[in-house]
């Protein structure tokens, strides 16, 4: 049952985002329900397997606190969200020529966010096992088929989606298809086409390249040269300012190039190695977001044992598979890449060569590559944002137990740096996928992919140093050391 569950809702999933025909508020709703589903049943049935399995039935006081959480995040979202397609249906129905105003991309994104933050703090419910059963397992099981038997607009994307591998129907039959042995290069055609705003952008990109590296680099400076910040917490930080030099610096030097000697064109095998680099870095700062976020849950509410847990050797180790765990993500974009055989076109929208689009211009998707791609997207984007979620509510939940605010205040304080950079970090990131999603024009992404790529690199550093007395001093004592 679990296996049909998660596969059923992972092909409603499936259908949903790569089916242009289905990008409507009701199919949304739809695909959110489903990923909630797999949340919801994922919460229970695993765990209970594994009593079978080990004829154990403890759980850990934590592990069931942790949960009680996650159940409820789904649970809550599961109502909130049959509700918000109940209102769907009542916008189509009773006000059918009002629907696309109405139901507008901003109003679904927002009651989707609505759902996932809503969640019951207070009181339990108390059932019986059958019916708990009945709530957990046999009701995701039973959503994909409701939703696929009886409509034939999900029968349709299925089918389609099955069919990808064989079919060539994004290439128009008006243009030539282009053969991957007749491509020598693609065309970036940048943040925008007016040649007066050409010099403007390469004085302004270039002033924050410059800023972004010399703050990072001073950050990584200050923290390896001062033995009072030779901790977790700031190794951490010294290995997040590297990256976010790396990340910076394989985007905009070539775009700086570009506008300079007005030529756009980037060779096949310049543009999938600015993917694979790009990738490394991009997939390393999210999963090193997350083990800071992590050393401040041991921090916080393992103060006395920290030292002991965050020991170097785990700091090396997290820090190590990060890495390890970048290339292997980053490679296997690349292998996609090479597995495209016909492009529907030679022109990418952007000022870099983002993954996701140069892997758009494909004209055949296989299903063995949407499948890796959900998966993809599933390890290094659903759970390192779910990760840093429930670090943040432990964190939340401990600091809510000290009885004096001076006691409240320091623990904040030293969150509020990391907070800030996940706030922007990931919220750049939704706003690409939503700027992508509600977009007709895939030009207009570029700008929210500079934001992405530039402004949150250029950033860190000011808001670690601004915010945080102990950076502040150590760079006090690199300039007095370099004074002298």
């Amino acid at each position: 049952m679990y296996l049909i569950t998660v596969v059923g809702n992972l092909l409603i999933i499936m259908a949903v985002t790569s089916d242009p025909h289905l990008h409507i508020p009701m199919y949304f709703f739809c695909s959110n329900l489903s990923l909630a589903d797999i949340g919801f049943i994922s919460t229970t049935v695993p765990k209970m397997l594994v009593d079978i399995h080990t004829h154990s039935r403890t759980i850990s006081y934590a592990g069931c606190l942790t949960q009680m959480s996650i159940f409820l995040i789904f649970g809550c979202m599961d109502g909130l969200l049959l509700t918000a397609m109940a209102y769907d249906r009542f916008v189509a129905i009773c006000h059918p020529l009002n629907y696309p105003l109405i139901m507008n991309p901003c109003l679904c994104v927002f009651l989707i966010l609505l759902s996932f933050v809503t969640r019951t703090l207070e009181g339990q419910l108390h059932s019986s096992a059958v019916f708990s059963a009945m709530c957990t397992v046999v009701i995701p099981l039973l959503n994909p088929f409701i939703y696929s038997l009886r409509n034939r607009d999900l029968k349709n994307a299925l089918s389609r989606l099955y069919k990808s591998g064989a079919d060539t129907s994004r290439c128009p039959i008006n243009i030539g298809l282009r053969n991957l042995t007749h491509i020598s290069e693609f065309y970036l055609l940048g943040l925008s086409d007016d040649l007066e705003l050409q010099p403007m952008l390469f004085g302004l990109f270039l002033s924050m390249y410059l800023i972004t590296v010399l703050g990072n680099l001073l950050i990584f400076l200050a923290v390896t040269t001062d033995p009072h910040l030779h901790t977790p917490m700031y190794f951490f930080l010294s290995i997040l300012s590297c990256v976010d030099i790396g990340i910076t610096s394989t985007t905009v030097p070539k775009m700086l190039v570009d506008i300079q000697s007005h030529s756009r064109a980037i060779s096949y095998v310049g543009c999938l190695t600015q993917i694979s680099v790009f990738l490394i870095f991009g997939s390393m700062e999210v999963l090193l977001l997350t083990v800071m976020a992590y050393d401040l849950i041991v921090a916080i509410c393992h103060p006395l044992n920290y030292l002991l847990i965050m020991n170097p050797r785990l700091c090396v180790s997290l820090v190590l598979i990060s890495f390890v765990a970048s290339i292997l993500e980053s490679q296997l974009h690349v292998l996609m890449a090479l597995q495209i055989t016909i492009f529907r076109e030679v022109e990418i929208p952007n000022f870099f060569c983002d993954p996701s689009q140069v892997l758009d211009l494909a004209c055949v998707h296989s299903f063995t590559d949407n499948i890796i791609k959900y998966f993809i997207g599933t390890l290094f984007g659903f759970f390192p944002t779910l990760g840093t979620l429930f670090s943040y509510y432990k964190i939340t939940t401990s600091l809510l137990r000290i009885p004096t605010s001076g006691g409240k205040y320091k623990p904040f304080s030293t969150c509020g740096s990391h907070l800030s950079v996940v706030c922007l970090f990931f919220g750049t990131g939704i706003g690409l996928y939503i700027g992508s999603a509600v977009s007709h024009s895939p030009r207009n992404i570029a700008v929210p992919s500079a934001m992405y790529t530039v402004v949150t690199p250029l950033l860190n550093p000011f808001i670690y140093s601004l915010r945080n007395r102990d950076i502040k001093r150590a760079l006090k004592r690199l300039y007095k050391a370099e004074s002298w």
